[in-house]
C-alpha cells in the first residue's frame, strides 16, 4: 500500500468530512423523523480555564468564518482577539440543525486549537513584558497545520514566527537564527558565523548560536572576536542535560561580554522556555525563543451547546439546554476587558462603573452565508491583544 498523508484540505472541511460519527448519525435520524428543518441556536461558550488560568484569548474566528460562508447559517462572535474569562459567551450559530450538526466538530476544532495556542502565547508575552518572544515550535506540531500554528502565536503576542511561509500566507516576515547542524556541517563555529554573515540578507541580524563545541562563554566571545559590530545577539540553546542554573549561565556570557567590549550584544534564550522561566529571566535577557509551550499548550474547554430552539406554533425562539449549562442566547457587555464585563440578555442598556454604556461586544458577522465583517489583518488582531493585556495579570 502506497503510503499517504493522512490530513483533510480546507474544501473537506467545508464539506463536513472533518466531523463525527454520532453526528452523521444523528442527522440520518433527524432526517428520516421530518426534524431536519428544526431552527436551533448553539451557544459557543468556555465554561472552565486551566487552573491558574484568568483569561483567555479568542481566536480562530478567520477560519471558522471561512468554514460557514455560503452556509444557510447566521453567525454571531465576538471580535478575533478578544480576551475573555471562562462562563461567558463568545459566539452564537443559528440556522436548521441539519445545516448546522455536521460542522460542530471542525467549528470547536478550530477555535479551541487557535484559542488555546494564542492564550498560551499572550501569557509568554506578559510574562516576557518589553523584551521580544519569537515563536520557534513549527516542529512541535504536524506539518499541516504549521500556517495556522504561526498565526495563531503572532495573534497572540509573539513579535515574530519563524515560518518561511509566513510573508506570503499571513504577512508576517519570517524570524529565525541558526540551526547547529549550520555549525556542526562546518565542524567550527567561527567559520559558520562568519559564512552567514557573508550569505545572508542584510537585514537579519547576526545572531550566533553558541553552544554547539564548547562553553557558551567562551562560544559567546568567540563570535563576538568573529563578528565584532555586526554582531547582534548570542543564542544559548543549552540542552538540558548541560545546562544547570541557565540564569548564571546567561550572567557568566554578559559579564564576560562586557569585560571584552562587547556590552552592546543581546542575549537570546531558547529551548524548554515557558513563563516560569521567562519571569526569572526577563531583567537579563532580551529575546525568548519559545517552541513547544505555546506548540503544545492547555487546552482551553470551549463547548457548543443549543440554548434556544424555534416553535414554530408559537413563532418565537424558546429558551432550552441541557443540564449544567444556562438557556438562552446571551450578550457579553465590555467596560473593561475582563475587569468590568456584564453577561446579559442581548439588546439591553448597561452603565459601567464610570457611567459610559458598556460596549456589547458579540456582533452579527454571517446572514445566511454572507459575510457582513471581513476579518481584519494579523497586526491588527495582535495589536487587539496586546493592547488588552495591559489590564490583566498572569
Amino acid at each position: 500500500m502506497k503510503p499517504q498523508m493522512f490530513i483533510f484540505g480546507p474544501d473537506d472541511i467545508k464539506r463536513g468530512l472533518a466531523t463525527d460519527i454520532y453526528f452523521i448519525r444523528s442527522k440520518e435520524i433527524l432526517e428520516k423523523k421530518g426534524l431536519c428543518n428544526t431552527l436551533v441556536r448553539h451557544e459557543i461558550h468556555c465554561y472552565g480555564l486551566p487552573k491558574g488560568y484568568k483569561w483567555a484569548v479568542y481566536t480562530g474566528l478567520e477560519e471558522v468564518l471561512s468554514l460557514l460562508e455560503g452556509k444557510n447559517i447566521v453567525f454571531y462572535s465576538l471580535p478575533e482577539g478578544s480576551l475573555f474569562k471562562e462562563m461567558q459567551p463568545l459566539a452564537v450559530v443559528e440556522g436548521r440543525i441539519c445545516d448546522i450538526i455536521e460542522l460542530e466538530t471542525a467549528l470547536l476544532g478550530i477555535l479551541r486549537f487557535y484559542t488555546s495556542v494564542s492564550t498560551k502565547a499572550a501569557r509568554i508575552k506578559k510574562a516576557a513584558g518589553n523584551n521580544h518572544v519569537i515563536f520557534f515550535g513549527l516542529r512541535a506540531q504536524h506539518p499541516a497545520i504549521a500556517p495556522a500554528l504561526d498565526r495563531a502565536a503572532y495573534i497572540g503576542g509573539c513579535d515574530g514566527v519563524s515560518g518561511a511561509f509566513n510573508e506570503a500566507l499571513i504577512g508576517v516576515k519570517p524570524r529565525g537564527t541558526m540551526p547547529h547542524v549550520l555549525i556542526i556541517v562546518f565542524r567550527d563555529p567561527i567559520a559558520a558565523w562568519k559564512a552567514f554573515d557573508e550569505i545572508a540578507p542584510p537585514d537579519v541580524p547576526r545572531i550566533a548560536l553558541v553552544d554547539t563545541f564548547y562553553d557558551e562563554r567562551v562560544e559567546s566571545l568567540m563570535a563576538a572576536q568573529a563578528l565584532g559590530d555586526k554582531l547582534w545577539g548570542v543564542r544559548l540553546d543549552t540542552p538540558r542535560s548541560r545546562r544547570g542554573d541557565i540564569r548564571l549561565i546567561v550572567e557568566e556570557v554578559k559579564w564576560t561580554l562586557k569585560m571584552n567590549g562587547y556590552d552592546h550584544v543581546k542575549i537570546v534564550v531558547s529551548g524548554g522556555v515557558d513563563e516560569e522561566q521567562i519571569l526569572k529571566l526577563r531583567d537579563i535577557v532580551d529575546v525568548f525563543g519559545v517552541g513547544t509551550s505555546i506548540a503544545f499548550p492547555q487546552s482551553i474547554d470551549i463547548s457548543m451547546d443549543v440554548v434556544e430552539i424555534y416553535d414554530e406554533k408559537e413563532s418565537r425562539w424558546i429558551p432550552i439546554s441541557k443540564r449544567g449549562k444556562l438557556p438562552g442566547v446571551k450578550q457579553l457587555y465590555r467596560c473593561k476587558p475582563i475587569v468590568e464585563d456584564y453577561v446579559d440578555v442581548p439588546n439591553k442598556t448597561i452603565i459601567c462603573k464610570d457611567g459610559k454604556e458598556a460596549k456589547p461586544m458579540i456582533s452579527k458577522f454571517i446572514d445566511n452565508g454572507k459575510i457582513l465583517i471581513e476579518p481584519p489583518p494579523v497586526s491588527k488582531i495582535r495589536e487587539y491583544v496586546l493592547q488588552q493585556l495591559n489590564y490583566v495579570d498572569l
